[in-house]
């Protein structure tokens, strides 16, 4: 008996079966190569990166795609794939602290793939609201501000749609 095991990505090498669903990035890919007219991420090897050096020499290149790159589209359309709620009289105590960690790993994050972003990080009312473009970022902040700080975590999935929920509270 087998079972069930949902992946995102490619789960299988052979068949090449594409489990992620994300309605930003297009199946058949860009034509390379490509910028992002907001980020300036350029799209080349079927992937984005952050390469300044890359991006600014393409730029002069007549055959570059300036498009929009799918994190920029999920931003200015305001559709986050992850949200992480972080609660609890520890975390004022410690706002910047821990701003900071969600902030530095997001920057690790987007060193490997660029489409990772925090798209906003607010507080509202006794909560700090941080909705990100991909829900595997919104784990990974939840488990590291959870190894920096302990307190207690928790992460769901949504099954009708790629959406990752991470809770943090820590009271003292």
């Amino acid at each position: 008996m087998q079972k069930d095991v949902r992946k995102f990505g490619i789960s299988d090498k052979r068949g090449r079966a594409k489990t992620n669903e994300d309605p930003y990035v297009p199946e058949a890919g860009l034509k390379e190569p490509a910028i992002c007219d907001n980020c300036n991420a350029l799209y080349r090897n079927r992937r984005w990166q952050m390469d300044a050096e890359g991006a600014a020499a393409e730029s002069g290149n007549p055959d570059v795609q300036r498009v929009t790159c799918p994190a920029c589209q999920k931003i200015a359309e305001r559709y986050a794939e992850g949200v992480v709620t972080l609660r609890g009289g520890y975390l004022w105590d410690h706002e910047e602290e821990i701003r900071n960690i969600l902030r530095n790993e997001e920057n690790r994050a987007m060193a490997k793939n660029p489409l990772q972003r925090i798209m906003r990080m607010e507080r509202e009312g006794d909560e700090l609201i941080i909705e990100t473009t991909e829900e595997k970022l919104a784990e990974h902040l939840g488990r590291a501000l959870h190894s920096a700080h302990q307190g207690e975590l928790s992460v769901t999935w949504s099954k009708e749609h790629s959406l990752c929920r991470v809770n943090w509270e820590r009271l003292q």
